[in-house]
């Protein structure tokens, strides 16, 4: 099994001397009994302490990297060893007993997916919404429980805590009271973004790593290959993400999102010209078809407010406020003649109109179907 597990050090963007670094310590047997990992988000904490802990578990640890295949790797890459234990932020609904346990499914599940991700991401993906994201009281408890156990497998039992800076006040407490006398072979990894919001007690008894931003060019290499990203655009979105990963991602997503856009609503358009009433059917279907939901359908309605104005701006000359990507710009030199003070107005109202009626859970086959028509009296053959 040759796969690279998506837990080693070599699976992680830049950051080569903090690998050093870490690795030296393992082979030196110099492994402190508590790190804080401190960076900013999407500069990979998480997954560089993952990578430390499956090396120090390692049953076949290479010089640069764990071995990827012994028993101890395999199930790292999964989170499931049983000497590694986890604690993270989440918010509460009546179901849990307000421990991490309690989502240790949807965790392993989400963090081995991407290992990069904010805390937003994570909230999103257990539902929370706007609720605070927290490491309750009764955490104490489990990682005292935890640290009693006798190890199985590894040398260490690890613990690694993402962003004890949202501990409760409790907790802090006791987990300050296990990093004063920590129990022999136990190693404790803080993964932190605001080491100004952890109770200084446990940061001194800590030793501090500083995880730097990625830096432009390392990411911009990362990106060609990973996401077969042109050289040109990699250097674009690397030079905005400025050091975030999470931040380029959202970036990539964005872009294929607008082009997707642009082609639909470049289609709508194109039918609303011809008055081709099949084809907006069709298209009215396509925008309610199961990929496509609420959630897209509005970024879809937002862009179509977006580029509608742009032709406008486009049509009175007013360069300097043009906000185009290149293929937008090639559209909207042809098009833009169609929209002009006459119907600019309408044409705003029809697509903010659909947003609301969508947003209101209006069945949105109608809703599409009834925009095409609206724009068939408004652009015309002029």
């Amino acid at each position: 099994n040759n796969k690279n597990s998506s837990m080693q050090f070599s699976q992680i963007i830049g950051q080569d001397i903090i690998k050093q670094q870490l690795i030296t310590s393992v082979r030196e047997g110099r492994i402190p009994h508590a790190q804080l990992f401190l960076g900013q988000e999407g500069v990979g904490k998480l997954a560089l302490a993952i990578a430390y802990a499956q090396y120090v578990s390692c049953l076949n640890k290479g010089k640069h990297d764990s071995c990827g295949t012994c028993s101890s790797c395999i199930k790292y890459e999964k989170l499931i060893h049983p000497d590694l234990h986890m604690v993270f932020p989440f918010a509460k609904d009546g179901k849990t007993k307000e421990i991490c346990d309690d989502l240790l499914p949807e965790w392993r599940e989400f963090v081995t997916k991407n290992v990069y991700f904010s805390l937003e991401q994570w909230m999103d993906n257990i539902g929370a919404g706007n609720k605070q994201a927290t490491i309750y009281a009764n955490e104490s408890n489990e990682i005292l429980r935890k640290l009693q156990l006798t190890t199985y497998e590894s040398a260490y039992k690890i613990m690694i805590i993402w962003l004890p800076e949202k501990m409760n006040i409790t907790c802090a407490n006791k987990l300050l009271k296990i990093l004063e006398e920590p129990p022999t072979k136990t190693l404790f990894i803080l993964v932190s973004e605001q080491v100004e919001k952890i109770i200084s007690t446990i940061i001194s008894r800590t030793q501090m790593i500083k995880i730097p931003l990625i830096e432009t060019h390392t990411m911009s290499s990362y990106l060609q290959a990973k996401h077969s990203i042109s050289k040109e655009n990699s250097i674009n979105i690397a030079r905005i993400a400025n050091g975030n990963y999470i931040k380029a991602l959202s970036i990539i997503k964005a872009t294929e999102e607008s082009q997707l856009n642009f082609t639909r609503y470049q289609e709508i358009m194109r039918y609303a010209y011809k008055n081709d009433v099949l084809a907006t059917k069709k298209w009215a279907e396509e925008m309610t078809s199961s990929s496509m939901g609420r959630e897209k359908q509005k970024s879809f309605l937002d862009y179509a407010q977006h580029i509608t104005r742009e032709c406008f701006i486009k049509n009175i000359e007013i360069n300097e406020l043009n906000y185009l990507i290149d293929y937008e710009e090639n559209f909207s030199s042809g098009f833009a003649r169609f929209v002009n003070e006459k119907n600019i107005q309408a044409l705003m109202d029809f697509f903010a109109d659909a947003a609301t009626d969508i947003e209101q859970n209006v069945q949105g086959k109608f809703v599409f179907f009834d925009l095409g028509l609206k724009l068939m009296t408004q652009i015309k053959q002029n």
